[in-house]
């Protein structure tokens, strides 16, 4: 006896699971019970799993009979002439949808020339594998599963065209790409989701080799020419907003250029910008820390002695400025009201990004890499016919990742780009190699793809051939003006003494027990010092009790509140936060004993 599930849970039991299960997926295929039933049979438990419940994902395939495809010939013309729909063969009962429990207990074929009488369905295509995003990637069959995921998640972080309606939002930080190409090389899923209209990266010309060390670790060398003529150059925006809030007792902040009694205001340089309705103009060039929306708010705290007294009525200034390590231009102002009827000022910064040593550039196939060196044209190797390339690529990242697809879509780039046309590079029915390999040849150069080249510096000739194609390379939103991050002093906080966290407060970077070890190992120990001592404090302590003692600085007297004013009294140098784990020590009634010894 097997039993048996709906949903996960129990509702009887079944003497022949077998027949059982055949009876049920008969039955979904002649339209007795709902599409979405899927059915599963657990050998381990003796169970028999039915399940209609929603969130499945489940994934269309051919069923198959007697070792032959439901579908036919008959069926595709008439869909191709739009006589029959998707709709009818998945009514028919010629395709059906299995989640991953059914699939379990289905023998799948991936061609049509492979079906035996065992198996039970067929792919509709090898490409079904992929999701969207993958089935994006040329030559995708030549590539490693796990390029592939990467592959995928890159495109998503690519800048481009997002909306062709950004000009009019305010997104929260955003980047467009100023001059987006589409891609010579291209599989039919381009077309499907209409790239064309919203595409994310540049065909440029790539060398594989090194260059002075520069590209090492999937470093990448770009040629500065390139740069000079829109390689990479993307518009980075940035919304700000203020509003008026309501507070009770029907005060109100106000949105203006504040007046000099205003509590905490700035100088008359900061407020320069704003105009008459305290808001910042259109096309104004601002830096960090420029005020861009005016604001004055009602004083914090109100008591009731306070309501009549004149410092209580002091209103203070609360005005929006630019965040720490930005700057650009504004790009664009809105004013309206928010749901509660509040006056609401939202803007747009604007700010124009060149490609930098740091920024994050990568190729679909997975193979990401900072620019490591900015190289200026004249100095970037050439080939025999004068072509300079517009990105160097290390070629220690394609053996161990064994990105073949990487190789592809260069050779079938330079042929895209020589013969003026796309590539179809769609997985698993892309060009025949050999033929984009011919064609290559028969356009004057070597079907391999190597090319003779020269050292931009010297002249000379190189002692091997490199490898050049055409490639469509995506530009990535992680950008070093994003993510510099560098202080000396500033905010601490208030309990432990130490800088506060975080880029955006303006607070400090840790250093951790391994980089402690890196410094150690170059001989920087003073600089270990420096960074140790960012809560240094000064405490004295009471060498007869071991107890941290007053020093009256005002009446110049040392004493210890537990042994009196005879004993001897030392300045120790020590963190803040272990003299905040010896006052918690105290508080939990541990009586921390500190013992001096002499330095010297």
């Amino acid at each position: 006896m097997s039993d048996v599930y709906l949903n996960e849970k129990f509702i009887g039991n079944v003497e022949n699971h077998q027949d059982f299960l055949d009876k049920i997926v008969n039955a979904r295929r002649e339209n007795i019970m709902p599409k979405a039933t899927n059915v599963f049979y657990n050998d381990d438990l003796d169970e028999v799993h039915i399940d209609i419940s929603k969130g499945r994902v489940r994934r269309p395939l051919i069923v198959v009979k007697d070792g032959k495809s439901l579908l036919t010939k008959e069926h595709v013309d008439k869909l191709t002439k739009n006589e029959t729909s998707w709709d009818e063969l998945v009514k028919d009962s010629i395709i059906e949808y299995l989640d991953t429990n059914e699939e379990e207990m289905s023998l799948i074929a991936i061609n049509e020339e492979d079906l035996t009488e065992d198996h039970t369905h067929l792919e509709i295509s090898p490409i079904t594998y992929l999701g969207l995003t993958t089935t994006l990637i040329p030559f995708s069959n030549y590539g490693s599963s796990s390029r592939l995921i990467r592959g995928s998640k890159i495109q998503k972080q690519a800048l481009g065209l997002y909306a062709s309606n950004f000009l009019s939002r305010v997104d929260t930080d955003v980047s467009v790409l100023n001059y987006p190409q589409k891609p010579l090389v291209k599989s039919f899923m381009h077309d499907v989701v209409n790239y064309n209209k919203h595409p994310s990266g540049q065909n440029i010309t790539i060398a594989l080799m090194s260059y002075e060390g520069y590209n090492m670790s999937d470093a990448i060398i770009i040629n500065n020419g390139s740069i000079l003529r829109g390689f990479g150059r993307s518009t980075y925006f940035r919304p700000y907003e203020s509003e008026e809030l309501r507070y009770s007792g029907g005060l109100i902040d106000e949105i203006g250029t504040p007046d000099k009694e205003v509590k905490g205001y700035r100088s008359e340089d900061d407020y320069k910008l704003l105009e008459k309705d305290g808001v910042v103009y259109t096309g104004a060039s601002v830096k960090e820390d420029d005020v861009l929306i005016g604001k004055t708010s009602p004083p914090r705290f109100l008591g009731e002695v306070e309501d009549f007294s004149i410092a209580a009525s002091t209103r203070r200034e609360s005005s929006t400025v630019v965040r720490h390590g930005e700057n650009g231009v504004v790009d664009m102002v809105l004013m309206t009201e928010n749901e509660e009827g509040n006056k609401l000022v939202q803007l747009r910064l604007r700010n124009s990004r060149i490609p930098e040593v740091g920024d994050k550039f990568a190729s679909r196939h997975g193979q990401k890499g900072v620019i490591g060196m900015v190289v200026k044209e004249e100095d970037m190797p050439f080939t025999a016919n004068g072509i300079t390339p517009d990105l160097i690529f290390s070629p220690h990242g394609i053996p161990g990742r064994m990105t073949i697809s990487h190789l592809l879509e260069a050779i079938s780039g330079k042929v895209g780009a020589l013969s003026g046309r796309e590539i179809d590079a769609t997985s698993f029915d892309a060009e025949p190699e050999e033929k984009i390999r011919n064609e290559l040849q028969e356009l004057g150069f070597r079907e391999d793809g190597t090319e003779v080249m020269y050292n931009g510096i010297t002249g000379e000739q190189f002692k091997v051939r490199i490898f050049v194609g055409n490639m469509y390379y995506l530009k990535l939103k992680h950008m070093v003006a994003n993510k510099i991050h560098v202080r000396a002093f500033g905010r601490i906080q208030l309990l432990t003494r130490q800088p506060i966290e975080g880029r955006a407060k303006g607070g400090g970077l840790r250093v951790g027990e391994m980089e402690k070890d890196c410094f150690v190992a170059h001989g920087a120990s003073l600089l270990l010092k420096e960074r140790f001592d960012s809560d240094k404090v000064t405490v004295h302590v009471c060498e007869a009790c071991g107890m941290l003692a007053i020093n009256d600085t005002t009446r110049d007297n040392k004493f210890c509140q537990k042994c009196g004013g005879n004993t001897e009294i030392t300045a120790v140098e020590m963190s803040y936060a272990f003299k905040l784990l010896l006052d918690e020590l105290k508080s939990l009634m541990v009586y921390p004993k500190l013992s001096l010894k002499s330095k010297y």
